[in-house]
């Protein structure tokens, strides 16, 4: 471990390093683990801004209808020994789901 004071970055405003430099170990580390959680958040949003913008972008299948989103997918169900086509998506916490047609045996 070594006693020497470290070089903070340059590009970190001196305000903040001072306050750093008159801090406790133990500030120092609440702020450490602090600035580390806040940078993964941060990351994340601007992973998930991006994922936004791709979505946006990305043309709507001709039969999708109006009221469901982009991002639904296309699955099966089966009820009394038929099979149907339902478009589903996440909405928040729950599953949302929209008839679109039987399955066509022949497929």
């Amino acid at each position: 471990m070594s006693y020497e004071l470290p070089s903070p970055p340059a590009n970190l405003p001196t305000e903040i390093v001072n306050t750093l430099n008159e801090s406790t170990p133990e500030r120092l580390r609440d702020v450490a683990t602090y600035a580390e959680a806040l940078a993964e958040h941060k990351e994340g949003e601007s992973r998930l801004e991006k994922s936004a913008d791709q979505d946006e972008v990305e043309e709507r299948p001709d039969d999708l209808p109006d009221d469901v989103p982009s991002k639904a997918t296309i699955t099966t169900k089966e009820i009394n020994d038929n099979r149907y086509y339902y478009w589903q998506w996440r909405d928040g916490e729950k599953i949302r789901s929209q008839y679109k047609g039987p399955v066509n045996p022949n497929e």
